[in-house]
Order: structure tokens, then sequence, then C-alpha cells
């Protein structure tokens, strides 16, 4: 089941307060941004946040981890009532985002054209 565009609104509406905010659509899915970082996915209209030693102690022992995807890493699995809240969301958002590292650059090359095999 894919996450409704409602869903992605509204989370994006309890982020107003931060800088930076944006949701990019990956296979029916989505990925939360801040600043540039990737530090949620939200998969079947759940939000399953990056794990951050400074978020975890942010939370406390008031989450359940989870898995956004099969094969994923395990996350933290915000239920409603916490996506509700606003201010405390903002904070574990930006926590999660001051703590992670900045992307990889993509390297610019010339991607090559396979060459050609002769057939004997």
């Amino acid at each position: 089941m894919a996450t409704k565009q409602s869903t992605i609104d509204y989370i994006l509406d309890q982020l107003a307060s931060l800088d930076d905010m944006a949701a990019r659509k990956m296979f029916g899915e989505y990925a939360l941004y801040c600043r540039g970082k990737v530090v949620a996915l939200v998969c079947d209209d759940t939000l399953f946040m990056k794990i951050t030693a400074p978020g975890k102690a942010f939370v406390g022992s008031d989450y359940h981890e989870g898995y956004a995807y099969p094969g994923a890493k395990v996350s933290m699995r915000i239920d409603e009532e916490r996506m509700d809240d606003r201010i405390w969301l903002s904070e574990l958002v930006r926590l999660t985002a001051d703590n992670l590292p900045m992307p990889k650059a993509k390297k610019k090359g010339r991607r090559q054209m396979p060459t050609a095999r002769s057939v004997r």
C-alpha cells in the first residue's frame, strides 16, 4: 500500500517551522529531507525516523523500532499521536538532521558505452 499524498502534506505542515524540509517520492513511498539530508522514510503512511544517539536520547523509551521496508535498517517508528505534536516532531527532526553526515556528492563522470565484441 503506497503512502497517500495527504499524509506527506500533513507531515510537512507539522514540520513547517524547520528550514529546508522536502519530501521526494520513491517507489510509491517517500523520503523526508531536512537541509539536504534524508532524515526519515514514510512507508504505508507510517513515519520511520533514522536513529541517532541524540534523537534516541530525546525520545527516550517513547518509541518502537520498525523497518520501513524489508531489508531496511531499523528506524524509530513514530506513532500518529507523536506526529500530532508539531513541536516534539520538529525537535526530533532537527536533532536527527544535525547528527547525520552530509550526503556524499555524486561523481560527474561520463558514462561509457559498452564496447562491441566481435563474434567468431
